[in-house]
């Protein structure tokens, strides 16, 4: 493999190690807000399970980022996730969490206008269409998993040691499930535009099974999503651990797991095609915020105990990122693309 791929690749994995230091917060952070969890040991789970999501499970969503723009020059991909990387760094120095999936949604725009290709608007509606979505339904989640875990320890009059040991174990398998799902669904956000010029071979593991060229990129962008977990990671888990709304040990449990479930949704093609053929209603397989999810989840379980401990303020700031980073990540590229072309002579595009 050539030298200057890997270090046109390395933008896509400084994304990825953004994205980790940001979203590890939207997978563990209530849990380690709410003192049930300590952070080096679901760090490292989630660490482990974002891989194994991003590898197993994480091709579902990258056909939608090339529909809304196929970026078809090594550099221009190198371009796009560094400006994507820097928006959410940025942001995040400022103690904001932030979307990833948003930032590289911006970073492909101003790519198009750059190269002058037409953004295909059919596929950005559908994405925009999944901003609103996505909190909404991860609120919906939060408030059914709400009264259902309200009513079964109600029913069950469990002693609180009993309750708290069963909820540690939920937080960490919910945190385990909500990383897998980060992965399968957040790997295209980090590598995605990456894959028309994937230099990797397949890669034979033993005499079980064989990791096919993608997944071995998925693989290289998965390591640094893990990385970023464990470097960064713990400055920004305060922001979301209590700060948004005071939470017991349960509703962070129930937070985590809403998140979870909307990202698999999202990212499942199990479930895509099986509703496809029954001529249900599918969920377009787009990379969602984790953000998002989070904060839907916990403004539902806020408005379900009568709204009056939710931060309105954080949330706001918040939100202000989502807006800012798109915006932000749409302008650097552009930018950066003509003094990529210009100065350093690199073809950004192809006609």
């Amino acid at each position: 493999m050539e030298l200057s791929y890997l270090f046109f690749l390395s933008s896509g994995l400084f994304l990825g190690w953004s994205l980790g230091a940001n979203d590890a917060a939207n997978i563990f952070g209530t849990a380690v807000g709410s003192k049930m969890v300590r952070f080096r040991t679901i760090a490292l789970i989630a660490a482990i399970f974002v891989v194994l999501g991003a590898v197993f499970s994480g091709s579902g969503t990258s056909e939608t980022l090339e529909n809304l723009g196929a970026v078809n020059a090594l550099a221009g991909a190198f371009m796009v996730a560094l400006s994507a990387a820097l928006s959410v760094y940025f942001i995040l120095r400022m103690g904001i969490t932030v979307s990833t999936s948003q930032a590289i949604v911006g970073a492909i725009i101003g790519w198009n206008f750059y190269a002058g290709k037409q953004t295909n608007y059919e596929t950005l509606a559908q994405i925009f269409a999944t901003w609103t979505l996505c909190p909404l339904l991860s609120g919906i989640v939060a408030v059914i998993l709400y009264f259902t875990f309200k009513k079964l320890i109600k029913c069950c009059g469990m002693h609180l040691l009993r309750l708290d040991q069963l909820t540690r174990c939920g937080l960490i398998v919910s945190a385990a499930i909500g990383a897998y799902a980060l992965g399968a669904n957040n790997i295209a956000n980090v590598v995605g535009v990456f894959v028309s010029s994937n230099p990797f071979k397949s890669l034979q593991l033993g005499s079980f099974y064989t990791l096919s060229a993608i997944q071995v990129l998925f693989f290289m962008g998965a390591i640094a999503v893990a990385v970023g977990i464990m470097t960064y990671s713990k400055k920004v888990i305060s922001r979301l651990g209590n700060n948004l709304m005071r939470m017991s040990p349960v509703l962070a449990l129930i937070v985590v797991l809403s998140q979870a479930i909307v990202l698999l949704l999202f990212s499942s093609v199990i479930l895509h095609d099986w509703l496809a053929q029954n001529h249900l209603p599918t969920l377009p397989l787009v990379p969602v915020s984790s953000t998002q999810a989070v904060i839907g989840a916990i403004i539902g379980i806020g408005l379900a105990k009568g709204g009056r401990n939710i931060d309105w303020r954080t949330i706001g700031k918040i939100i202000t990122g989502w807006v800012t980073a798109p915006i932000l990540a749409m302008i650097i590229c552009f930018v950066s693309l003509f003094f990529l072309a210009n100065v350093f002579n690199q073809t950004v595009y192809l006609p």
